[in-house]
């Protein structure tokens, strides 16, 4: 589907994103990633650095696509303060998987649209996961799967991750990768012409 109201760019290297996208019938006319620096500043807070990264993608990527729509994202995976971003090793996940164990963090998704006239856009969304109490074992196992790699937190709620998920508040998608329903009503809002789902 490309809706009258202008094309739309997807500014994200990410597969989840995108099946997200065509589960509710969008399909970008194209897809290019931004290359910046994600390093967070310091004492920045998850709920900041989340939006900042998202209008910082989408504005890296707009100049190339005058008078389109632009979208970017990105997930942050919190316990307090504390951001936890894709793990670099098995090392770093198993560590990460322990944190969660048994706990309750925040996965923030934060959404940028950089609109037609050139004007960025940017919303936070907040979901809550508890994890069950996870054995030395689950961890194991999951590290073996390979499901981590590449992964904010160093889990997937849409794969085996699923498992260890004892309660969610908020919406699902953000924990997947990107809040469909908040994305949606920010394109709308700004006159892109997508179809109802």
């Amino acid at each position: 589907m490309q809706p009258p109201g202008g094309r739309l760019v997807l500014a994200s290297a990410s597969r989840r994103r995108l099946e997200l996208l065509h589960q509710v019938g969008i399909v970008p006319s194209d897809v290019e990633p931004a290359d910046l620096d994600e390093t967070p500043v310091p004492r920045e807070r998850p709920l900041v650095y989340a939006r900042r990264i998202a209008e910082a993608k989408a504005l890296a990527v707009a100049p190339r696509h005058r008078g389109d729509y632009v979208l970017a994202a990105d997930t942050v995976v919190a316990v307090g303060l504390r951001m936890l971003a894709k793990p670099a090793d098995a090392c770093e996940a198993t560590r990460f998987l322990k944190l969660l164990s048994g706990r309750r963090h925040r996965v923030i998704g934060g959404i940028a649209v950089v609109d037609r006239n050139g004007a960025v856009h940017g919303r936070t969304v907040v979901s809550a996961v508890r994890f069950s109490r996870l054995t030395d074992d689950d961890i194991a196992a999951y590290i073996a799967s390979d499901e981590w790699r590449d992964k904010a937190g160093g889990y997937a709620i849409q794969g085996r991750g699923a498992a260890f998920v004892s309660f969610i508040s908020g919406s699902y998608s953000n924990i997947v990768g990107l809040p469909l329903f908040e994305t949606l009503r920010l394109l709308r809002g700004l006159g892109f012409d997508a179809a109802q789902p």
